[in-house]
């Protein structure tokens, strides 16, 4: 047992898009796997939607939701893959002021000890805009389960050690005030 002492929860506002040409709010399993899991961990759901597989349209939510200080944290569930409609990281890739390669490196990590070589078929990422934590996660629920349950519970939990993603958003703009 540690004699440091126990840090405080510090609830997070996490904003969930869904991409998806087909997905209604009735049958859109994978953003309630989400949204369930967000509120379970005790951080606030503070926007949710549903976009068609449409580059601008994932921007203009993504974005909105940054500009107008909605979210601490985006996360995507959808659109990942390789066929034509699957834009989710071209939508927001170059957005990224930062790149988390480490995010898809361990995601796919977790997804392979469940789904094997499959795993390769998904473009999953992550970055800063700005100041706000982008994850990109595929459409499944049992990848937001992995993605949620293995990677960004802890990451996004102050108390999470050795470190976590809520120690360091206070320093997150660093890289937006230096000059060049």
């Amino acid at each position: 047992m540690s004699d440091a002492p126990q840090r405080p929860f510090i609830p997070l506002d996490i904003a969930v898009l869904t991409v998806s040409d087909t997905r209604t709010p009735e049958d859109d399993r994978s953003g309630q796997t989400l949204a369930d899991r967000i509120s379970a961990a005790g951080h606030r759901l503070a926007a949710r939607a549903i976009v068609p597989d449409d580059r601008e349209r994932i921007r203009a939510t993504v974005l909105g939701w940054i500009e107008n200080g909605t979210a601490d944290v985006v996360i995507t569930t959808g659109g990942t893959g390789f066929t034509g409609r699957d834009v989710t990281p071209d939508a927001l890739e170059p957005l990224f002021d930062k790149r988390m390669d480490g995010f898809s490196q361990v995601f796919h990590r977790i997804s392979f000890d469940k789904i094997g070589t499959s795993t390769i078929q998904s473009r999953a990422t992550a970055g800063l805009i700005g100041t706000v934590f982008v994850f990109c996660l595929p459409g499944s629920p049992g990848a937001c389960k992995d993605g949620w349950d293995g990677i960004l519970r802890d990451q996004l939990d102050y108390r999470h050690t050795p470190c976590n993603f809520v120690e360091i958003m206070q320093r997150l703009d660093e890289h937006l005030r230096r000059k060049p």
